[in-house]
């Protein structure tokens, strides 16, 4: 097993990754500002974002026990590590309070401004 797929690590990474609760990002995916922003796979007209469908499986994964996580779940968490260091990596100059860059980091669970 690689170190990237050690789950102790995964789960880690992830709870670094995620800085916001289970019910504060809920909240946050109720909002205008969550849906009107991220990427929709070719053919879902009107649909979900891959960030907001993410966001969903986040506050899942934080509710459950560790020892209820399955392989998908860690795959998921490994899949969102990456997306929160990549966009990261991505931070516009100026104040980020009220940009689609920052919206689209929180529908995957990290708040930039925490």
């Amino acid at each position: 097993m690689s170190r990237a797929e050690d789950p102790q690590q995964t789960y880690q990474e992830f709870t670094e990754a995620v800085n916001m609760k289970p019910g504060e990002l809920s909240h946050w995916l109720e909002t205008d500002e969550s849906k009107h922003v991220g990427w929709r796979k070719e053919g879902t007209k009107g649909g979900e974002s891959v960030g907001h469908d993410s966001g969903r499986k986040i506050v899942d994964l934080l509710r459950r026990k560790r020892d209820q996580l399955s392989a998908a779940d860690y795959k998921h968490m490994r899949k969102v590590v990456g997306y929160v260091h990549r966009h990261l990596a991505q931070r516009p100059s100026g104040d980020v309070r009220d940009t689609r860059w920052r919206w689209s980091l929180m529908n995957w669970g990290h708040d930039p401004l925490k």
